[in-house]
């Protein structure tokens, strides 16, 4: 059993993953546990999942490596100014093309929303808890199979399946989200953080990046309700489609030198 577990391990995390949260947001619907439970619970219900599977396959040294590369903090500034100011660019552009549609103002739209010290709080938490298990462990076990940027997708198919309960019960997130949308959303979220991860292997960067997602969401309004279901589904694709651009422009330079490397050595 121990042999077959470890083999299949990231697969049998990934089908736990949604069908325990399916379990866990029916709890909530039926009144089993308070709101402050539920919204946090998830994650560490999540975490959980995977503390004890890791367990079970690999003992106290696979959880020590799950947990290490919130250790790597020696990267390079230009990582954490991009972290920093990425997500909150994407915004500005969605809502600055939604001005340009509309033709008024840019600051119109561009208003700040008041958020609770506990709130932003709470999003920190929450982005810790994501990143370990979507960015740390799964991304990072799909990565020794297949390439990075497929890892991603792969793992924002099964985030979106965990999220699905979530955008239906409408509680602990944004109401109104477009199910199709949010999976564009997450494929934009997971192909950046395994873009970052890949080249700073650092969990307190991606961390950043997931917070500064989450503090740009309660801050800016392009969520449905609080810019409309069109900005946020605009901020989605502008957000993938510059993932997209990222990778796509890696691939393209790395490409380039392989070439220019391969004549050299022909030479």
């Amino acid at each position: 059993m121990r042999v077959f577990i470890r083999k299949y391990e990231i697969w049998i995390f990934l089908v736990l993953g949604p069908l325990s949260n399916l379990i866990f947001v029916q709890a909530r619907i039926n009144d089993m546990m308070s709101r402050s439970i539920y919204n946090t619970g998830r994650f560490i219900l999540l975490l959980f999942i995977l503390i004890c599977i890791i367990k079970f396959t690999r003992g106290n040294k696979g959880i020590r490596d799950l947990f290490k590369p919130m250790l790597t903090w020696k990267v390079h500034p230009k990582w954490i100014f991009l972290c920093l100011i990425f997500p909150t660019t994407i915004a500005s552009i969605t809502l600055l093309l939604k001005a340009l549609y509309f033709d008024v103002e840019y600051s119109t739209f561009f208003v700040l929303i008041t958020t609770t010290f506990r709130g932003y709080m709470a999003n920190l938490v929450w982005a810790f808890l994501g990143e370990v298990v979507w960015v740390s462990y799964c991304i990072r076990q799909l990565s020794k199979f297949v390439k990075p940027f497929y890892a991603s997708q792969i793992i924002a198919v099964f985030w979106t399946l965990w999220f699905i309960p979530i955008i239906l019960l409408g509680e602990g997130t944004f109401p109104e989200i477009p199910i199709l949308p949010a999976f564009i959303f997450f494929m934009g979220l997971a192909g950046m953080c395994a873009f970052v991860y890949k080249h700073t292997k650092s969990g307190l960067c991606v961390l950043l990046l997931q917070t500064m997602v989450n503090y740009t969401a309660v801050s800016l309004p392009i969520m449905p309700t609080t810019g409309g279901t069109p900005t946020y589904i605009t901020f989605a694709i502008i957000y993938f489609l510059t993932m997209l651009g990222i990778w796509g422009m890696e691939f393209l330079i790395t490409t380039i030198k392989n070439k220019e490397l391969i004549q050299g050595i022909e030479h």
